[in-house]
């Protein structure tokens, strides 16, 4: 591991105490909920469901409280503080998750029904590897949710705390259909910083 990457480690682990509080006080959790909820279709508990970039599990939680808990769970994500912290929001919602410690690519992971992602592709050095590596999470048919940051004057001022990229609309929806994915829809977030920082894409496997 390089040392910018120690140190942008030892950044995320120092904030993972209070960072589910941080994302709700933002209405991140919030603006999941909406996002999921706009499905609009029946979905089955008997599912599998990956949270890529977990951090202390808003997204999961978020699908849990809609849809209740699947019949599995797993958080992939690198830090253990974050991992803690998102079993514990979890258990609360009466889902017991599988954690695996581990950054997208490092770990072979069985494939799933849904794949969640919110804000992860900004932080991977390539991102149409990252988007691929997702695909290969789902089984064919199976659906990515994934959340992206897009570019806004606010996302210049979270840059300089995390140097993430930003994804113009035209330029994620190709990368996905590089990717082997097929976009099913685009959620504009509609209030809030979640409005001015993110995009919801829902993104279905190609066979």
């Amino acid at each position: 591991m390089t040392e910018p990457a120690r140190q942008e480690k030892s950044a995320y682990d120092a904030v993972a105490p209070r960072w589910g509080d941080k994302m709700r006080a933002l209405g991140y959790y919030d603006a999941y909920l909406g996002f999921l909820s706009a499905q609009r279709r029946h979905i089955d508990n008997d599912l599998r469901v990956i949270d890529v970039g977990a951090g202390t599990g808003s997204f999961a939680e978020a699908w849990v409280a809609i849809h209740g808990p699947p019949r599995e769970l797993v958080l992939l994500e690198p830090s253990p503080a974050m991992l803690e912290r998102g079993q514990a929001a979890l258990r609360r919602r009466g889902a017991e998750p599988l954690l695996v410690k581990a950054v997208l690519g490092e770990t072979e992971l069985a494939p799933s029904n849904e794949v969640l992602a919110a804000h992860v592709i900004e932080h991977c050095p390539d991102p149409l590897l990252a988007l691929r590596q997702m695909r290969d999470l789902l089984h064919p048919g199976g659906r990515l949710h994934l959340v992206v940051s897009k570019p806004h004057w606010c996302n210049a001022i979270i840059w300089f705390q995390w140097r993430h990229r930003t994804f113009q609309e035209n330029e994620i929806l190709t990368l996905l259909t590089e990717a082997g994915l097929n976009v099913e829809r685009v959620y504009r977030f509609p209030s809030g910083p979640p409005s001015r920082t993110s995009r919801g894409i829902v993104a279905i496997r190609r066979n």
